[in-house]
This record gives C-alpha cells, sequence and structure tokens, in this order.
C-alpha cells in the first residue's frame, strides 16, 4: 500500500474522511496524532481539553485522501461531549496504555459506544500504545488481539516515542475506509440500476387521443 503525501493531483475526486480518537487521559492520542502528522514527539504530558481538529492529506495507490483527525479529551467530566465529536465518523481508533489494564477496560465502553450510535458504519482499530514500556505492560498482548477481533477491529502496537506502528495503523485504517465507502457506492448503483430498469405502462384516456404518429402509450421509468 503506497503512502506518500499529495504529489501531483489526478483525475479522482479526493475522498474525505473523518477519523476521531478515543480513549482515557494520558493514553498517548495526542502524541500518536503529532507523531503522525508532524513527525514530532514530547515527553511533556499536555491533556487536550474537549478536542482539537488538525488535517492531513495522503495519496495512496493514487487515491487522494483527506483525513480530519479529532483528538478529543480523555478526563471524565468531558466524556458526555464525546458524542459530539464522533458524529459522523467514518473511522475511530481506540487507544489504551499498555500498562494500564484500566484503560484498555475503558476501550470497551467506547467501542459499545459507538456501535450503540453508528452501528457497523463505522472502521475500528485498537492501539496499544506505549510499547516502549514493554517490561510494565499489564494488559496481554493475546487479551487485547482477541478483543478487537471479535467486535470487528483491528488492533495494532504503537509508540509515538519510539514512531512505531503509527503509520501502519492509519495506513490501513484509510484503506479500510476507502473499501467500505466502494462497497457503499457500488450499492447505492446497482440500487439506482434495479429502481431504473423497472417500468410501467400508462393508458392514455380516450379524450386525449395522441397525435398522428405517436404511439397510444408510453413508459416511464419508475
Amino acid at each position: 500500500m503506497e503512502d506518500t503525501t499529495e504529489g501531483p493531483s489526478n483525475n479522482r475526486t479526493a475522498q474525505s474522511f473523518k477519523v476521531v480518537l478515543l480513549g482515557e487521559g494520558c493514553v498517548g492520542k495526542t502524541s500518536l496524532v503529532l507523531r503522525y502528522t508532524e513527525d514530532k514527539f514530547s515527553d511533556k504530558h499536555v491533556s487536550t481539553l474537549q478536542a482539537s481538529f488538525v488535517k492531513k492529506k495522503l495519496n495512496i495507490n493514487g487515491r487522494r485522501i483527506h483525513l480530519a483527525i479529532w483528538d478529543t479529551a480523555g478526563q471524565e467530566r468531558f466524556h458526555a461531549l464525546g458524542p459530539i465529536y464522533y458524529r459522523m465518523s467514518n473511522g475511530a481508533i481506540l487507544v489504551y496504555d499498555i500498562t494500564d489494564e484500566d484503560s484498555f477496560q475503558k476501550v470497551k465502553n467506547w467501542v459499545k459506544e459507538l456501535k450503540k450510535m453508528l452501528g457497523n458504519e463505522i472502521c475500528l482499530v485498537i492501539a496499544g500504545n506505549k510499547i516502549d514500556l514493554e517490561k510494565d505492560r499489564t494488559v496481554l498482548v493475546e487479551d487485547a488481539e482477541n478483543y478487537a477481533h471479535s467486535v470487528g477491529a483491528v488492533h495494532f502496537h504503537t509508540s509515538a516515542k519510539l514512531n512505531t506502528g503509527i503509520e501502519d495503523l492509519f495506513l490501513n485504517l484509510c484503506q479500510m475506509m476507502i473499501d467500505k465507502a466502494d462497497k457503499q457506492i457500488a450499492h447505492n448503483v446497482a440500487t439506482l440500476n434495479r429502481s431504473g430498469s423497472t417500468r410501467r405502462t400508462i393508458i392514455i384516456d380516450d379524450e386525449e387521443a395522441p397525435v398522428e404518429g405517436s404511439s397510444g402509450w408510453c413508459c416511464i421509468s419508475g
């Protein structure tokens, strides 16, 4: 899968996708976004207040992609605001800290809420972050991967500090969203074609005789 910053334009219209990051405070959501969009990392933790927004342009296998990435606050007092930010999202990244079992359990709550609000329309990935602290891991890899599989998500191991796994995470999420969008377009076209092939006959009343040379009936696509 090719990933480049947007180069020469092609004939295809750019596809736009909204991605939201969810997870507890201090799991590294902002660090992941900063590393992905600006290739920067800071050891200093700055809490996100409510939400921040950043754009990213990509070219994936000749497809022009515009990402709108929403980084949400993880503090409990901001949880009620979640639906405001993940509404209409095409993809979600659920982040937990591999050294914090509670942060992994909270991911399960986010997944339930997303599926309740958005159904299966949203593409999900789960990121076990801070693998640079592997020696302090409390969340078993097998447990995390099995859970991700059970909810139709893909699991990734990431480290913003080491710049590990982040590029693959976003690339795979983008491909998932592209595939889902393509299937939806194909479905819509098929539905339109089926409805367009249905014809019904309308009989013209005798008092409204057709002009000479015209047919006494007409077909209307319906």
